[in-house]
């Protein structure tokens, strides 16, 4: 029995190859595995950057989107932030009350002002800063860093330093303009003097932003050119002039627009410059932003859908500069 049984195992039959028949029970776990991984690979292939942007929408949707479509739905009611789930419909009302308020007014028109005065000089000075960073200088990373320290100053900590600053009675502002004769300057309750000193706090901490991002379209811009206005006879100011500001147009556009949008939105340099007015902006409101008026309207009179009002009144006014962006863009592009 042994005999025939050990005869029987190694006369077993072959293929046609010659070699013996593969066992079927272990044999199709290989393609198998390598089926699995490759399903899973595809699937990688196709929702990995799903999941890579997933986290921006989800934030977007809780603190972008619900936020702007509720504060919609609550401009469109009477409701206080004290009982914010009782809302009576009162439609356009918030709007329309918006057009005849008069503090309303002054404070857009107090944006505009504050606007115009830190965005004009705030981006003349950061294009003459680049422009001299543009050359090859001893320390220029140095001064790369120095210029980007107001950005990274706290809003708070800077607002404070210039309110020392301007102090009426010990400010060194007022001892400056007193060593040439000038007298005291009221500046935080004067209608332009506080102003222009909450204009110089956003001057002295963007300034430096802008800057960096001057100077980094300034080292895109083509070498040959400036070669070609100097065999030309044209002095650095010329090249300046015809060289470099047309081809800083898109990039000094961006920053206008963005500067205006940021001073549309201006709070907290208002909000700490006068630490006893808190929210109205001085005693006769002479720099209340758009921002503190909502403040006001929401967190210190608890008037939620008049601030949602407002609220809404500035993202229209956002929308209206993006709108001008965007023709200006298109003429500058046709233009060139």
């Amino acid at each position: 029995m042994s005999g025939t049984t050990s005869k029987s195992r190694t006369a077993a039959p072959l293929d046609e190859g010659g070699a013996a028949p593969r066992r079927v029970g272990g044999g199709s776990a290989g393609p198998v595995r390598s089926e699995r991984r490759s399903r899973l690979y595809r699937w990688d292939l196709k929702w990995s950057p799903y999941a890579f942007v997933a986290p921006f929408f989800v934030f977007f949707l809780a603190f972008g989107l619900f936020p702007l479509l509720y504060t919609g739905w609550a401009s469109l009611h009477q409701v206080e932030l004290t009982a914010p789930n009782d809302m009576e419909w009162i439609g356009l009302r918030n709007f329309s009350r918006l057009m005849e308020d008069e503090f309303f007014w002054n404070a857009l028109r107090n944006t505009v002002t504050i606007g115009v005065l830190s965005t004009v000089p705030q981006l003349l000075i950061a294009l003459g800063i680049a422009h001299l960073l543009n050359y090859k200088l001893r320390g220029s990373m140095f001064f790369r860093v120095a210029i980007l320290t107001p950005y990274a100053t706290s809003v708070a900590a800077a607002t404070l330093v210039f309110v020392m600053l301007f102090g009426r009675d010990i400010g060194m502002i007022n001892w400056a303009l007193g060593q040439v004769g000038v007298g005291p300057v009221d500046w935080e309750n004067g209608e332009w003097t506080s102003q222009l000193a909450v204009s110089t706090i956003v001057v002295w901490r963007w300034t430096g932003y802008n800057a960096l991002i001057y100077l980094a379209a300034m080292q895109a811009i083509p070498n040959d050119l400036y070669e070609s206005a100097a065999l030309d006879g044209a002095t650095r100011w010329q090249q300046f002039v015809h060289v470099t500001v047309p081809s800083l147009r898109p990039t000094i556009l961006f920053t206008v627009v963005v500067s205006t949008i940021g001073a549309t939105q201006l709070f907290g340099e208002p909000l700490l410059f006068n630490r006893g007015a808190g929210a109205t902006g001085g005693a006769n409101h002479q720099f209340q932003t758009l921002g503190l008026y909502l403040y006001e309207q929401g967190w210190v009179n608890l008037h939620l859908g008049r601030a949602s009002a407002i609220a809404w009144a500035m993202f229209l006014i956002l929308l209206l500069i993006g709108a001008v962006n965007w023709l200006v863009g298109r003429r500058l592009r046709k233009s060139s």
